[in-house]
């Protein structure tokens, strides 16, 4: 059983590797194409009939880089499609998804006490959800197809600030984020397989039959790319937040989700400014930073308004003799040892998460921090609060620890 268990384990490595592997692949080819599209020189009356063209210096060698808005007058006898980067990204990304939080759905992705859900039915929401992102994206570019391109964003923003709020409204925090992460991703994949290569597909077919492909195709395809660009840094923000409580497990998790997109916002914006050689818009960065403190600020408000800041730090005898500590032990060993302990004694653990050990009081104390932010500022543990942490129990947490903080020299 166990060496099943361990090879378990490997499939998960595995899938995450690969999504790692492919994401890199995927992003850095999208953000290499934007910014060459950028700064292709278009002022240029070239031979070849070219839109623009671009020289670059890289790995000791010289690329000369041309663009043709429709297609060369002959086609070419090799031709690279860009596609399985994205295809690979999504379907490791989904393998991951499901390996983590279908399979490990009570505790990672329901939380009883955001909704009571059975298994089968948070699956199947989470399914309908990315099909909807789909649909729902799609309407809105064919709706404001001839609009202003900001103004489409705008509509895209709404639609992902109402996802925001209603993945919070379903799923644990943790699994909130990452859904918000999958609903952007399959987006930006749909793209790639709905619209941008079959469109590519309609010119190059065009060309092989002595027909002129029509520029709206690729036009299109443009267009797509670039929604896809500004939505890329957000999604990799989303899928690394269930590494930080203070960012899926606190009570305006919904907000914060909304923000990071305005920050990807920004940042692209600089970025792509930069590369189309029209300026270097430093508020940008400005901007990006009041968003982040924003973010920040809100991870911990509930916090800060109610009991006022805490101090983090702490030596473990400080927290051994604080008053509250005996409470706080029977808390934490009745709500947290099973899962953290040298033998776990929850089912399918056969080694306590992060090898983090809460039997002893001088575990516990050892682990002051962890406790506090894991499950007096936050609620990230316990996952899907399984063994039903009361508030009244984190309140007991917070109270122990800044009261050791608070009479701790240090």
């Amino acid at each position: 059983m166990y060496d099943w268990v361990v090879l378990w384990e490997w499939v998960e490595i595995a899938a995450r590797w690969l999504h790692v592997i492919t994401a890199v692949a995927w992003i850095g080819s999208s953000f290499y194409f934007i910014a060459l599209d950028l700064g292709l020189h278009r002022d240029r009356n070239l031979v070849s009939g070219a839109d623009g063209e671009e020289w670059q210096v890289h790995g000791g060698g010289f690329y000369h880089i041309q663009k043709y808005l429709v297609a060369p007058a002959s086609m070419p006898d090799h031709l690279v499609w860009f596609k399985w980067e994205s295809y690979a990204t999504w379907l490791s990304g989904f393998a991951m998804l499901v390996l983590v939080y279908y399979l490990g759905a009570e505790l990672f992705l329901i939380d009883p006490q955001v909704m009571e859900l059975t298994v089968w039915q948070a699956v199947a929401i989470s399914l309908a959800s990315l099909a909807f992102g789909w649909v729902a994206y799609n309407t809105i570019c064919k709706v404001f197809v001839n609009a202003n391109q900001t103004v489409l964003m705008g509509a895209l923003f709404v639609v992902l600030v109402g996802m925001s709020w209603f993945y919070t409204q379903v799923f644990s925090g943790r699994a909130a984020m990452l859904h918000l992460g999958a609903f952007t991703a399959s987006i930006m994949s749909g793209n790639v397989f709905f619209i941008i290569m079959p469109n590519q597909r309609v010119v190059v077919a065009d060309l092989k039959a002595g027909r002129k492909p029509d520029p709206k195709y690729g036009k299109i395809a443009k267009q797509r790319s670039t929604h896809n660009n500004y939505l890329t840094l957000p999604v990799v923000f989303l899928m690394l937040s269930n590494h930080y409580p203070l960012i899926f497990a606190t009570q305006y998790n919904w907000i914060i989700a909304s923000l990071v997109f305005l920050m990807g916002v920004t940042i692209r914006h600089w970025f792509n400014t930069k590369h189309a050689r029209k300026g270097n818009p430093h508020w940008t960065w400005g901007l990006t930073l009041i968003l982040f403190l924003i973010i920040a600020w809100l991870s911990t408000a509930p916090m800060r308004l109610v009991e006022g800041e805490a101090k983090l730090q702490g030596a473990a005898l400080t927290y051994a003799s604080a008053e509250g500590f005996q409470d706080v032990v029977g808390i934490v060993q009745g709500r947290c040892s099973m899962c953290h302990a040298a033998e776990p004694g929850w089912e399918g653990l056969y080694w306590p998460p992060k090898s983090v050990l809460l039997e002893t009081e001088a575990q516990i104390a050892h682990a002051a921090k962890r406790i506090y932010m894991q499950a007096g500022v936050t609620h990230a543990m316990p996952p899907g609060n399984l063994s039903y942490m009361e508030p009244e129990e984190r309140a007991a947490i917070v109270k122990w620890f800044k009261g050791a903080g608070a009479a701790d020299p240090i």
